[in-house]
């Protein structure tokens, strides 16, 4: 079961969420236990909440192309096929721009003299380990994508943790994948695979504007079923609700204002740790999913 958490703006408490979630399913199925994917790759904060052992570390990025002048006849064909304006001759000279390029080979294929080969233009890392396990509890298989600073895209990151952590589909492993906040690409490669999304949102009137634009992307786009968290309930209006109703979308959980909540987070305590009652209330959000999923009534 895969589920992203994902959220239209920053500050809704989606990365909350996401722990929150993961950590309640520990030690629920000692062959099944849960994978937690950081997918926020230009800010991942989630290791400052699950405190991971990192065991295994790589470089990724896309593979650019490197033009070897001596053979290159400076037809400008690459240029022609290029579609991200990455690769431009320039008098006697063929220009590379690394930040355009999205590594689809396009400009090597279509060489005539076969001047051109690729090299790896790092863009990140990809890292992956497990959280310590204590008491009745059990672990955590954990991964993040950190992009570098200045790099323009981050989607062929996100790509390569998912694809080097997440199981083929049909495992039993719950797969919990914490997208960047947003609409745009980024969060759309977070989300593709994924058999639930799940939105975390505040009940205002901007809370409610990303939320729409949200559900614009993951159900109407990408043909996802989503279900809706509201984060600190009790404030602002009633215009999620209203809009969840409307557009007959499950909301799955509120959680209210709480100074107690806010306080664990600043000190780097998850929810279900800061208040212990929340974990139940995380696993029956889980058998709800798993329940909407497979076209049932959740109990």
């Amino acid at each position: 079961m895969r589920i992203a958490v994902a959220s239209g703006k920053g500050g809704t408490g989606k990365t909350t969420v996401a722990v929150s979630l993961a950590l309640s399913l520990t030690g629920l199925d000692a062959a099944a236990r849960p994978l937690f994917v950081d997918c926020d790759v230009e800010e991942p904060n989630a290791a400052l909440f699950l405190n991971p052992v990192i065991r295994e570390r790589r470089e990724v990025g896309v593979m650019v192309p490197q033009v070897d002048m001596e053979t290159c006849t400076l037809c400008g064909r690459c240029a022609e096929v290029c579609q991200y304006n990455a690769i431009a001759v320039v008098g006697e000279d063929v220009l590379v721009f690394p930040e355009l390029c999205h590594g689809c080979g396009s400009c090597t294929l279509n060489c005539p003299v076969g001047a051109i080969s690729e090299v790896l233009n790092v863009m990140g890392v990809i890292e992956r380990g497990a959280t310590r396990s204590s008491g009745a509890d059990g672990s955590i298989e954990f991964a993040q994508g950190i992009l570098n600073v200045g790099e323009m895209m981050s989607p062929p990151v996100i790509h390569q943790v998912k694809q080097w952590v997440i199981p083929p589909k049909g495992s039993e492993r719950p797969v919990i994948v914490d997208a960047p906040p947003g609409t745009a690409c980024p969060v759309v490669e977070a989300m593709d695979g994924a058999d639930f999304v799940l939105l975390v949102t505040e009940p205002t009137p901007f809370g409610l504007h990303d939320l729409k634009q949200t559900v614009e992307v993951a159900r109407d786009e990408m043909g996802l079923p989503v279900g809706v968290v509201i984060n600190r309930e009790g404030v602002g209006d009633q215009g999620v609700e209203a809009y969840c109703e409307a557009e007959e979308i499950p909301i799955l959980m509120r959680i209210p204002l709480d100074r107690r909540i806010a306080e664990g987070y600043s000190e780097g305590t998850p929810l279900v740790e800061t208040v212990p009652r929340y974990r139940e209330r995380f696993q029956a959000l889980y058998r709800e999913i798993e329940a909407l999923h497979n076209g049932e009534t959740a109990v």
